[in-house]
């Protein structure tokens, strides 16, 4: 449902602040130029204008249930020699820019 109030928590005090304070908005109008994970930002910002979503920083490392098992999928990601193919990601490319009108 588009709309909705949406709380997202990360232990990265720059993915915070970079929608917090508006910094990824300038990044829209500059083409992402030198920035990374571009890809990624990009599908963000199609979720995050559907609905209400607030961010917020917490302490990685700290037992928070959710930033831990997250961390565990993660690692545990990185250590696979193939991953599986995000057929998500590779469909969006073609109709993502469009999406953008922020």
């Amino acid at each position: 449902k588009e709309g909705i109030e949406v709380m997202v928590f990360s232990d990265s005090k720059y993915v915070v602040d970079s929608i917090e304070k508006g910094w990824v908005f300038n990044w829209v109008k500059k083409g992402f130029k030198d920035k990374k994970n571009a890809d990624l930002w990009r599908r963000v910002l199609v979720v995050y204008k559907k609905h209400k979503v607030k961010f917020h920083w917490i302490r990685g490392h700290n037992e928070h249930p959710q930033n831990e098992r997250c961390d565990q999928l993660a690692v545990n990601a990185v250590k696979k020699e193939t991953l599986q193919v995000d057929e998500g990601f590779e469909l969006s490319q073609n109709n993502i820019a469009g999406k953008l009108d922020i």
